[in-house]
């Protein structure tokens, strides 16, 4: 026998439609406490069709909080009895954030046929390649078939043409079995128009606040009890239903709540929880914009106690110092001192001016801290897929920086993430697309992409139509890359700096103090300190010799071609790098 129930305080009455052997059945719902119905169905079990009518209407609505949806957003859902799935990860102890290299993966175009399945057979590639755990881009149901997955609107649904709710179950085992940990990215900022059918059921919306997509999600008006209990549990049923190790959640600068608990310190809260029941580390990093230490100081301290943060600052610091860029919001960034900064504290914004904001911003991080509170990258969805062709760092630099970005990426204080098929250089781009099946959608995200791009100087033809098929297509990795010379040897470097960072201790020191920078910004050279661990950099384009301040050391751990040991320093070819063990002084 299966219980329905659902939140719908304003509904005066509340039908469940059941599909069985002898049709469809109409099932009156009992009003309980606060807006809740129930009714209890002895006939519904795994895989029965259901949905919602209210006050007496045809229309058929799909429960909120439906794990599976066969026939996409707008179809009826479907029961998912969870323990029903055979798991083999008994085991599995889990990741911890602190030590990791990450890796974030777009079901969709991680492989040609964009499933889970699919996936399951790259994951010896990462599991060879050193990567302790997969980021998934969001996989809740969205409409249409592709998509980036940020304009979802089933929290607790599984996208049907990835493999549903089982196909994400032998993902994350699949994982396991290999020793590769699984973060969910969440968004609970706000959601899609097509297919949303909350603001029918209750109070999800509030207009107190205005955001980019229209009402906020209702966080602290009245009936946000049941909003805010509505996102926490979708939130744990992704570690505790799917077995996932960790969440990513999306852009929560933009939630609006202004109650004296944070919405983000009572997921951190659950989640922590809920890991201690389990007994298995499970953690919460978030995206944001404001430079706020509060968000992973602990709340005995006045936090929110979050486990990390990506820290945009350290991505535009490394990428506008090798690739030359001062646009937008890499104003601010390119000087080989502030690649220092970022290295050496996360935050170059820590309260001082933004020429790009034109005012000050952010506050400096405490600096008992520990830097993989930080999660940083080269690459990432956003940073490729919103450039105007949606063009990789391989098509921007040459070997020798590529090179140079992994290594101070990977050999970094905080925690580094690599972008699907970066590890070899991929020349695939990785396109914004879209499959907006709602009337006038589609053309709307077409225009307003071409309008927001022309004031950059691309024409219209010049930018990809994200509703053309073949834009999608374009984005899916090539996997014969790898096998191919210049690929090969790139994936290869990867491989050996992850090794590196996982066999030299100094690597995976999470203090602020144990790294130290010494930079000349006019010969465009860098070296990193970490501990024994010195990372020597030539950023010029010639050859050039960089001092090690007379302290010796001994052959190199990993090394680009073209470099020569001297007295004091090292020489090495232009767009170049070396890493070096440092010797204690004699005696």
């Amino acid at each position: 026998m299966s219980t329905f129930r659902l939140w719908a305080p304003d509904a005066k009455t509340v039908s469940l439609v059941v599909a069985d052997s002898a049709g469809d059945a109409t099932h009156e719902m009992s009003a309980g406490r606060r807006g809740w119905w129930w009714v209890n169905v002895p006939s519904a079990k795994h895989g029965t069709d259901y949905a919602f009518q209210l006050d007496g209407g045809s229309e058929e609505l799909p429960d909120p909080r439906s794990v599976w949806q066969p026939a996409g957003v707008h179809g009826r859902s479907r029961l998912v009895d969870h323990g029903a799935f055979r798991w083999s990860d008994a085991s599995w102890r889990g990741i911890a954030l602190a030590g990791s290299v990450l890796y974030e993966l777009h079901v969709g175009t991680f492989t040609p046929e964009g499933t889970f399945d699919a996936a399951i057979g790259r994951l010896d590639h990462l599991a060879e390649l050193g990567i302790d755990a997969v980021e998934l881009l969001p996989v809740n149901a969205f409409p249409g078939h592709h998509g980036w997955g940020y304009d979802g609107v089933g929290l607790f649904a599984v996208h049907e043409p990835y493999g549903g709710p089982e196909g994400l179950k032998r993902f994350v085992d699949a994982a396991h079995a290999r020793g590769i940990g699984v973060i969910m990215d969440v968004v609970y900022n706000h959601l899609g128009p097509d297919g949303n059918y909350l603001g029918q059921f209750g109070p999800y919306f509030t207009d107190r606040y205005i955001t980019p997509w229209g009402p906020a999600v209702n966080l602290d008006a009245p009936g946000s009890d049941e909003v805010r209990a509505f996102i926490l549990d979708s939130a744990l049923s992704w570690l505790r239903d799917f077995h996932c190790d960790g969440l990513r959640l999306d852009a929560v600068h933009a939630f609006q709540d202004s109650r004296a608990m944070h919405l983000l310190e009572e997921i951190a809260e659950s989640v922590h929880r809920l890991g201690a029941q389990m007994r298995r580390p499970l953690f919460v990093v978030a995206e944001s914009d404001l430079n706020d230490p509060k968000l992973v100081v602990a709340p005995e301290a006045g936090g929110y106690g979050l486990d990390g943060q990506w820290c945009d600052d350290a991505h535009h610091a490394l990428w506008a110092t090798l690739s030359g860029e001062r646009q937008g919001y890499y104003v601010d960034f390119g000087s080989i001192s502030t690649l220092a900064h970022a290295l050496t504290k996360g935050f170059v914004h820590e309260g001082g001016y933004s020429s790009f904001r034109g005012r000050s911003h952010g506050r400096p991080m405490p600096p008992t801290t520990p830097a993989y509170r930080f999660v940083t990258f080269l690459q990432n969805h956003d940073q490729i897929g919103n450039r105007a062709v949606g063009d990789r760092s391989s098509a921007q630099l040459s070997d020798g920086l590529l090179r140079i970005g992994a290594a101070l990426l990977l050999t970094s204080a905080l925690t580094p993430m690599l972008f699907m098929g970066e590890e070899w250089g991929a020349h695939t781009p990785w396109q914004y697309f879209t499959d907006h099946l709602a009337p006038g959608l589609g053309d709307a995200v077409r225009e307003g992409r071409r309008a927001e791009f022309a004031e950059h100087g691309w024409g219209p033809d010049d930018v990809p139509d994200p509703q053309d098929p073949a834009t999608f297509e374009r984005s899916k990795l090539d996997w014969s890359e790898p096998t191919r010379p210049g690929h090969g040897s790139l994936l290869d470097w990867h491989r050996r700096l992850i090794g590196l960072r996982r066999r030299l201790p100094a690597l995976t020191d999470p203090a602020w103090a144990s790294v130290e920078c010494t930079f000349d910004e006019e010969a465009r050279w860098l070296v990193v300190r970490r501990g024994d661990v010195a990372i020597v950099v030539n950023l010029a384009a010639q050859r050039q010799a960089v001092p090690l301040d007379g302290v010796p050391f001994d052959a190199p751990a990993a090394s680009a071609p073209g470099f020569t040991y001297m007295p004091g320093r090292v020489e090495l070819d232009g767009e170049s790098v070396v890493i070096t063990r440092l010797l204690p002084p004699a005696g």
